[in-house]
């Protein structure tokens, strides 16, 4: 489907995905159980954030740092949505996006923020009008609930303007 890249030194931290990096890197033996235990907390994120899809499968390979999910999303709005949750991880580095959509649409555009942005500016980039940063908030929920609370490195969804 499709590669999404990010900021791999930016995010939240999870647990497991550092120490599968180190295990991969060196070679160990339990290298492989380590990315399962980061891959397995990477999907906890995914559902702590209330977000969904039929037979949801998140792995994690160390070596690369990247991370796959399959399954089926009920909307565009939530395959996106696990994506940036997938990626928005320290350490993770891309997200192999292999999920279906049940009832599609318009795809999103994502943006990555760099130092000095807040969301009126990159409002009044994408929809010419700074005030209208609450879209950018609500496509982003759960994940950002507060305008003042991003970060550089950090990937959003733009939903298309609708009006």
């Amino acid at each position: 489907m499709a590669l999404i890249t990010f900021v791999q030194n930016a995010g939240t931290r999870t647990l497991g995905v550092s120490d599968a990096q180190a295990a991969a890197a060196a070679g160990a033996a339990n290298a492989d159980e380590l990315a399962q235990k980061a891959a397995d907390a990477i999907k906890s994120s995914v559902v702590a954030n209330g977000l969904t899809a039929d037979g949801l499968e998140v792995a994690f390979d160390a070596a690369s740092s990247t991370v796959t999910v399959q399954g089926e999303a009920p909307d565009q709005a939530t395959r996106e949505k696990i994506i940036l949750v997938c990626g928005n991880i320290g350490g993770v580095a891309a997200v192999n996006d292999e999920m279906s959509v049940t009832g599609p649409s318009d795809p999103s555009q994502f943006y990555t923020v760099v130092a000095g942005d807040n969301l009126a500016k990159v409002a009044a980039r994408y929809y010419g009008n700074a005030n209208d940063y609450p879209k950018i908030v609500e496509a982003n929920q759960p994940m950002v609930v507060n305008a003042d609370r991003i970060y550089p490195g950090q990937l959003l969804r733009i939903p298309p303007q609708t009006w």
